[in-house]
């Protein structure tokens, strides 16, 4: 179901002219806000010693996360996350 909406909306958006990015950073930061913040606050991703040190080593924590909260995300879902703490608070390129 999830997915289908999203190619649904994907679908719209791309009619309307609105760029993708637009789409998957909404869903990014809805399944962080749905998911993550129950276990922690955003300082985890500002603070100086953090662990996550590149693109790679944030999806690989985002996988950790969702495997450790039980989560089903599809791939897109996972990326869309990364994506979502990398613009948002990481900026790596």
């Amino acid at each position: 179901m999830h997915k289908r909406l999203l190619i649904l909306t994907t679908t719209c958006l791309l009619g309307a002219g609105v760029p993708l990015t637009a789409a998957t950073a909404g869903n990014g930061a809805e399944l962080h806000a749905a998911n993550c913040t129950s276990c922690h606050d955003d300082a985890v991703y500002k603070r100086k010693d953090r662990r996550v040190t590149s693109m790679a080593g944030l999806k690989k924590q985002v996988q950790r996360c969702e495997l450790s909260q039980g989560l089903k995300w599809f791939d897109e879902d996972v990326d869309d996350v990364v994506n979502y703490l990398n613009t948002t608070y990481y900026k790596f390129k």
